[in-house]
């Protein structure tokens, strides 16, 4: 048995300051039972808490690390970038370097306006929809999550016209009335909501491959129909890449599946590991921002030099493709992996994967958006990550959460983790 003293005085104290001892709600193990450990370090493929414990790591500080922790060039980077000054304020060359970076990997994108994290980025992005098209109304679909923002934070409403009701205390009903939420997946949705609100929707929001209920793929000609909704119709097309970008394929899940997007978000990867955000698109869009245009939006911290300089450093390196290559390899390694290991030990799996991102449900059915997703079983995945991470493998503390392999992760982690889904298995 793991000896966790050290994260159990930690968790203890932490909720004497810290509302559920936690900084972002997951990671407090509500979903899984528990206590939470306390990470100290982390490097490559592996983070080790401040009992000594040692994990094999599949959440990546939920994406970022996707040439693993710690990675030297990163560290050096914001090391000799800390040295002229850690934030200024002012315009630096690091942000036009970004930009131009962004601008190169992504067709899409003419320019780009740097924030500080990925709930800014769509936040900002769904305002310059609004302002540009003039027109007040935004669909989302159940299961993709685009950050605590007001207005997104929304669940489904009654039906699949009906608008979206808050999602959480503090959120008035007012401000989800222009929200607009449908299943994921369903083409039929979508025509209906445009014909329901003529000439009324802005734009539509969403995540390619929705990575926070979990991992669903679209259905072949899905995003296609989306975009040629949204076109005919005068609305915008907006992808959340902010966990898609740079990892599904150096330009995204918009170059994997062969989608232009009118607005694109970013975060995570961009960021090398510190927090960062970013939205761009077209140029005739793009120019609606102040201080050209009449939509606002504004960050003391926007374009921070050690972000842009971390950033930076790990989309060059991605650049080549190389890396991409070696991640479809682990990915394909993990997946045929745990499928043989849920196959020998009867127990029913789904596991989706897309490029380095994955999730395995426990149902029998295949998943294909929030709603088949809710049919897995939850407790018996609480079993599971709980086996998996006494045995030295940390997946994501939630049934509703992708994992993320890095470039960090060799085959023989690969072979380690299989080994413990195949023990963790038997006990379900």
């Amino acid at each position: 048995m793991r000896n966790f003293t050290r994260s159990r005085e930690l968790f203890a104290e932490a909720l004497n300051y810290i509302p559920g001892g936690v900084n972002s709600p997951v990671r407090a193990f509500r979903a899984v039972g528990g206590q939470p450990f306390f990470a100290e370090r982390a490097k490559g493929a592996r983070v080790w808490d401040v009992d000594g414990n040692e994990y094999i790591d599949y959440v990546g500080t939920w994406g970022p690390a996707i040439l693993g922790h710690a990675h030297p060039p990163i560290i050096r980077a914001i090391q000799k970038a800390a040295e002229h000054g850690t934030s200024f304020g002012i315009p630096n060359a690091l942000e036009v370097r970004m930009a131009r970076l962004i601008r190169e990997a992504v067709p899409s994108v003419q320019k780009v306006r740097m924030c500080n994290s990925g709930t800014e980025a769509c936040m900002s992005a769904i305002r310059l929809a609004r302002g540009f098209t003039k027109r007040d109304k935004i669909i989302k679909f159940d299961g993709c999550y685009h950050g605590h923002t007001d207005s997104l934070l929304v669940k489904a409403g009654s039906g699949a016209l009906t608008f979206g009701n808050p999602d959480s205390a503090g959120v008035p009903a007012s401000f989800t009335q222009h929200t607009i939420v449908l299943p994921f997946n369903d083409v039929d949705a979508v025509k209906a909501a445009f014909a329901a609100n003529p000439d009324q929707v802005g734009g539509i929001i969403l995540e390619p491959v929705p990575g926070n209920a979990g991992l669903y793929l679209p259905k072949p000609g899905y995003l296609e129909a989306l975009r040629e909704i949204t076109q005919s119709d005068g609305a915008l097309l907006i992808f959340d890449e902010v966990m898609t970008g740079f990892r599904l394929a150096f330009g995204g899940a918009q170059q994997r599946f062969g989608i232009i997007p009118d607005l694109s978000c970013f975060g995570k990867i961009i960021g090398g590991g510190l927090p960062v955000g970013a939205f761009g698109g077209r140029a005739e869009i793009m120019d609606c921002l102040a201080p050209l245009g009449p939509v606002y939006q504004a960050g003391t911290l926007s374009g921070n030099p050690l972000a842009m300089a971390a950033g930076i450093t790990a989309l060059e390196e991605l650049q080549g493709g190389n890396v991409y290559c070696q991640l479809e390899e682990r990915a394909q390694q993990l997946e045929e992996g745990m499928h043989l290991a849920a196959k020998r030990a009867g127990v029913p799996v789904q596991f989706n994967a897309c490029g380095s991102m994955f999730c395995g449900y426990f149902t029998d059915k295949p998943v294909h958006n929030l709603s088949d997703a809710m049919h897995s079983d939850r407790a018996r995945f609480a079993k599971f990550f709980h086996s998996m991470l006494e045995q030295g493998v940390y997946l994501a503390p939630s049934q509703f959460e992708a994992g993320f392999i890095s470039a960090a992760h060799s085959a023989d982690d690969i072979d380690k983790t299989v080994a413990a889904a195949a023990e963790a298995m038997k006990g379900l």
